[in-house]
């Protein structure tokens, strides 16, 4: 048996202006910082004689391929990405990059979201992606519609109690 995998599904490449700097500056740190600390630890390991049994020479290897790994990604994936950073010509409606205020219909609670790129989501931070069942039902809908999104809890109905597009990264959760 072989080792094949389904191909993943294709993300969505648009991402915020905050989102694309924070990938580069990871590549960055990465390719400039941790890299080279590790070569140097797996280079050290190496002169302590037979790597066969030893620990540190198997733990900095693996460690070497997983930023080697994800140096590669990064580098493929920030050339295919675009960066939107200007307001929908629309501002009314829930478009990529909306921060929008959410009221659950049921029970009333306020929930605040923005709609960001699939390599920039932190659900605690309130980033959802534009492929999230959620972002997905909110696209181009309006200031006080219903939204009816299937969440893993299942059916939810919202109401949209507000939609912006301020770049005021501290005022939004």
């Amino acid at each position: 048996m072989g080792r094949w995998r389904p191909p993943p599904e294709k993300s969505t490449a648009l991402i915020t202006r905050d989102g694309h700097e924070r990938l580069k500056r990871e590549l960055d740190e990465l390719w400039r910082q941790r890299r080279p600390e590790v070569v140097r630890a797996l280079a050290a390991a190496a002169a302590e004689g037979d790597r066969s049994e030893n620990a540190e020479y198997t733990y900095r290897k693996k460690q070497l391929a997983e930023i080697d790994r994800r140096v590669r990604y990064l580098s493929k994936r920030l050339e295919q990405l675009r960066v939107v950073d200007e307001a929908p010509s629309d501002p009314d409606a829930v478009f990529f990059g909306a921060r929008v205020e959410l009221e659950n219909a049921a029970t009333g609670e306020v929930h605040h979201y923005r709609i960001v790129g699939p390599d920039e989501t932190d659900a605690r931070d309130g980033l959802i992606s534009i492929d999230s069942p959620l972002a997905r039902a909110l696209l181009r809908k309006r200031l006080d519609d219903e939204v009816e999104a299937m969440l893993p809890a299942g059916p939810v109905t919202f109401v949209i109690a507000d939609v912006s597009y301020a770049d005021d990264t501290a005022a939004q959760p």
